[in-house]
């Protein structure tokens, strides 16, 4: 009965829906702690957008993300870049006992660490929740901060944000063409030993291939969010070359919802798939998987306004002939298997 409301509402149909919360679907990246910080936006209640529609927050959410089906996520503590080096430390060591109070006393969510901790919460039927950083300098200029993350509470990072650190440069139209610091490298490096994903969303093309460059060949590298140059020519999108380095090591690649960074006009789920299809015909259907960015001060297709609407991606997926099988490795087969072969 609720697969078909579901349906009804979103206008696909009760298979689209079905599939969806059948499939361990994993979003590779929600921001929705930032406004929590910022406002006090409250994960404990449903939203379905904010005051500004669609537009930056009001996408995700504790309860609705059980409620849609969404099998698991990463949710994401972002660094404040203009904190100083200690004062960013203090933040996140702050913010991560918040985030995972949070995580730990709501209903119908796990936290999570390992691929074999997710599947017992969805065994038990609960949301399967990792934990990432976004920004690295979020443990400040000192590697021996990074011991903290020893325990494994944190399931990746992403090396830089929207400004420049002491770690490298971001993916901006301005930005220069300096790769990866020597901190930078000696980082990369770190997160391997700790066996913490690195994380190449934003990262400027030079500083892309530097970290690859030192990254153990082992280990899977992820991109969690992010368009395709291939389908939609951007600055803070990944061309095909990128991509295959990280299908090379077993990685995989979430695409963002973000409308700009997925075409010029009339964008929509066609449009997100158009971009997953990029990804199965240049490197295969093992290394495809979505990193929405909902509630990342990003402004989401009209038909994809949060996680409730999901569906409507399967539903475009079926449209198109695909089989339950890729379907179902593209919602969070492909992020599991990469997270397995990370740290178990």
């Amino acid at each position: 009965m609720q697969d078909r409301s579901t349906a009804e509402a979103l206008g696909v149909s009760e298979e689209a829906v079905a599939l969806f919360r059948s499939a361990d679907a994993i979003d590779l990246h929600l921001d929705s702690f930032i406004w929590h910080r910022v406002f006090g936006y409250d994960l404990g209640r449903p939203h379905r957008g904010g005051f500004l529609g669609r537009g930056f927050f009001g996408h995700a959410d504790f309860p609705t993300a059980i409620d849609s089906g969404l099998g698991g996520a990463t949710w994401v503590i972002t660094t404040n870049p203009f904190r100083r080096s200690r004062g960013r430390r203090r933040a996140f060591e702050t913010n991560l006992r918040l985030l995972c109070t949070m995580l730990d006393e709501a209903v119908g969510i796990r936290r999570v660490r390992t691929a074999a901790e997710f599947r017992l919460a969805r065994a038990a039927g609960e949301h399967g929740a990792f934990v990432g950083i976004q920004g690295g300098n979020a443990l400040g200029d000192d590697l021996e901060a990074m011991d903290a993350l020893a325990d494994r509470s944190v399931l990746r990072i992403t090396l830089v944000h929207l400004t420049a650190s002491r770690i490298g440069a971001p993916s901006l139209p301005t930005s220069r063409r300096t790769g990866l610091t020597a901190l930078g490298r000696a980082y990369v490096e770190r997160l391997n030993e700790l066996r913490i994903g690195v994380d190449l969303a934003h990262i400027n093309r030079q500083g892309f291939f530097d970290a690859v460059e030192v990254h153990d060949r082992s280990q899977p590298l992820f991109v969690t969010h992010t368009g395709l140059s291939g389908v939609h020519d951007h600055w803070r999108n990944i061309d095909d070359e990128q991509l295959r380095r990280i299908a090379d090591t077993g990685g995989t690649v979430g695409v963002i919802l973000h409308a700009a960074y997925l075409g010029r006009r009339g964008v929509n789920a066609k449009t997100v798939v158009d971009h997953v299809s990029h990804i199965v015909e240049t490197v295969g259907d093992d290394h495809a998987s979505i990193g929405s960015d909902y509630d990342g001060s990003i402004i989401p297709p009209k038909d994809l306004p949060g996680v409730w609407a999901l569906p409507r991606l399967v539903q475009e997926m079926l449209d198109r002939g695909w089989s339950d099988e890729r379907i179902r490795k593209i919602l969070g087969g492909n992020a599991l298997r990469a997270i397995e072969a990370l740290r178990g």
